[in-house]
């Protein structure tokens, strides 16, 4: 019984993990694109450098579920 539920708290937080992961690479994606948009290039080239790293973050979150489907021990 003890084991069982280690094994659940365990999966919890693998699977809590993966989506603060996946959160967190979209709004730093954002937040870069934004930063060179609007203080690097002075909105010269908004919103596309927002738009372009947003992409980049989306799929860097799906690159982290990607990993994690791929692993053997879950």
């Amino acid at each position: 019984m003890a084991g069982e539920r280690q094994e659940v708290w365990k999966l919890l937080a693998t699977f809590g993990t993966v989506g603060m992961t996946v959160v967190f690479s979209v709004f730093i994606g954002l937040g870069i694109g934004y930063f060179l948009d609007h203080y690097v290039f002075d909105g010269r080239t908004a919103p596309w450098l927002t738009l372009i790293f947003l992409a980049f973050g989306i799929a860097a979150g799906f690159k982290n579920i990607y990993t994690l489907s791929q692993r053997k021990d879950l």
